[in-house]
């Protein structure tokens, strides 16, 4: 089976301790789709200005990702500039040029209406409500979201939260949005706004999972995966939009969606993430083979004694 992404498609100008690179292929919704691209196939929802090239387009195909859905505008493609040189946990902003990305009204392929899995990257929340809609065929509906949001508009947010059935987001994000200082009693009031199950990111530190009661199965206990311990971080940017691409490409190339299914593809998820930031931008997701993301998913299960 399939999953859609609608999302940012841009060019990022990233320095960290390991170096710099400036105007190299990013955005949620390109680091989502070659990390999901190695479980199932993917459809992409963006829109790119006039210097996006053949050759960053190939990037997309060599893996198989359906790029109809890539709307062309006049103009330049979204950018965005930051540096990991204080903390390598969080960017610090140098610039942000929204470009074609200010006036994105995302257009859904007539061949892309049978989608069954989708993942709402960090847009707008109407727009993300708006996807969701015209896509009535979704079995699982995957979700991200920022403080921006939260903060500025909440109430549409809340609205596009009663159409999500997993909601990925991190700690500070769960507990804005909770208005919550306790992760646990923050989680539970993140899912009665609507999702099913609640993905928290813990960052170097793993993820979690909470489920509402009855969903996806019986009970209703969180469970936790750890990170990987990673030797040397070249470039965090995209770590959270590549796990996300590997825990709803996993989920998406399965034949039932359960809470197992579910638990496994947050390895998957945390598999990927691990993977992106080991390269500058999506050089490693775009090398990388089968054999390996499975050999790291062992590593894993050995770390966890997951069955």
């Amino acid at each position: 089976m399939s999953v859609a992404v609608v999302g940012s498609v841009a060019f990022d100008s990233i320095t960290s301790p390991s170096g710099s690179v400036e105007n190299i292929l990013g955005g949620a919704a390109t680091y989502f789709s070659l990390a999901a691209s190695y479980f199932t196939k993917v459809r992409v929802v963006a829109v790119v200005g006039e210097d996006f090239t053949p050759a960053q387009e190939n990037v997309f195909k060599k893996h198989g990702i359906d790029t109809r859905g890539i709307e062309r505008a006049k103009g330049k493609t979204f950018r965005w500039g930051g540096q990991y040189l204080d903390n390598l946990n969080e960017a610090k902003t140098d610039f942000t040029e929204l470009n074609v990305f200010q006036s994105f009204q995302p257009r859904i392929p007539k061949e892309y209406e049978d989608t069954q899995f989708l993942f709402l990257a960090n847009i707008q929340p109407t727009l993300q409500a708006d996807v969701r809609r015209k896509l009535n065929r979704v079995c699982l509906t995957g979700c991200d979201t920022m403080n921006f949001w939260i903060r500025g508009a909440r109430e549409e947010l809340l609205q596009t939260l009663k159409l999500v059935d997993v909601l990925l987001i991190n700690d500070t994000e769960a507990k804005m949005l909770a208005a919550e200082s306790n992760l646990p009693r923050a989680a539970q009031k993140v899912l009665a706004m609507g999702p099913q199950a609640l993905v928290i990111k813990h960052g170097e530190y793993g993820a979690t999972i909470f489920f509402r009661e009855g969903a996806f199965g019986i009970g209703h206990h969180p469970f936790r995966a750890p990170a990987l311990p990673i030797e040397e971080v070249v470039d965090p940017t995209g770590a959270g939009d590549s796990f996300a691409g590997g825990f709803m490409g996993y989920i998406a190339s399965q034949g039932e969606v359960s809470r197992e299914v579910l638990k496994r593809a947050l390895f998957y998820g945390g598999v990927m993430g691990s993977f992106a930031v080991e390269r500058f931008g999506t050089e490693r997701l775009e090398s990388l083979t089968r054999e390996e993301i499975d050999a790291r998913f062992q590593i894993f299960r050995e770390l966890t004694h997951l069955e």
